[in-house]
């Protein structure tokens, strides 16, 4: 009834059975080694298609912002405002350089993440789940999901302009400390 296997055929049979999952692991991609402190989306108004979402970030290697995206809106991308002839204008942009260890800020007037077509209001105290993706020195992609709290449409950003305390306030769910 029961057939009677020897040692080395069942680490065979095992070792089969974990070889995709190892595969799998090792062609996995690692998550982009950037920190992000204080993370925050503008809340908006119930006609308002578009909104922001702004932080801070540090990446530990040299790497470019390419893009966004979420599942709030039909379109996320990357933003540059400016000031031109004494008009503001905003504009998409391809990316953004992060030099390693020096802080980049995304925030309002500035470089931001521009959310739009967005499904539904963004109400204060909701969270939104974002996804930045990296490009590294090698063209390789990097991603990494941070979850961004959205605040009252008259919000200001925090600190204005300077991250706060030690710079862990804005980790919070975010699998870093």
């Amino acid at each position: 009834m029961f057939k009677s296997l020897s040692l080395a055929s069942l680490v065979r049979g095992f070792t089969a059975a974990l070889l995709p999952v190892v595969v799998a692991a090792a062609h996995a991609q690692a998550p982009a080694p950037v920190k992000v402190f204080d993370p925050w989306a503008r809340g908006t108004v119930a006609a308002q298609r578009a909104s922001g979402a702004f932080m801070n970030l540090v990446a530990d290697e040299p790497l470019r912002l390419v893009g966004v995206s979420t599942d709030v809106a039909e379109t996320a991308e990357v933003h540059e405002m400016t000031l031109i002839d004494n008009v503001m204008r905003m504009r998409r942009i391809d990316g953004i350089a992060l030099e390693a260890g020096k802080p980049l800020e995304l925030r309002p007037g500035g470089y931001h993440l521009m959310l739009m077509g967005l499904h539904q209001p963004l109400s204060e105290g909701e969270q939104l789940n974002l996804t930045l993706h990296f490009e590294d020195a090698n063209g390789g992609r990097r991603d990494l999901p941070v979850v961004v709290p959205v605040r009252a449409l008259t919000a200001a950003m925090p600190g204005h302009g300077q991250m706060k305390g030690d710079m862990k306030g804005g980790m919070a769910g975010h699998g870093h400390k």
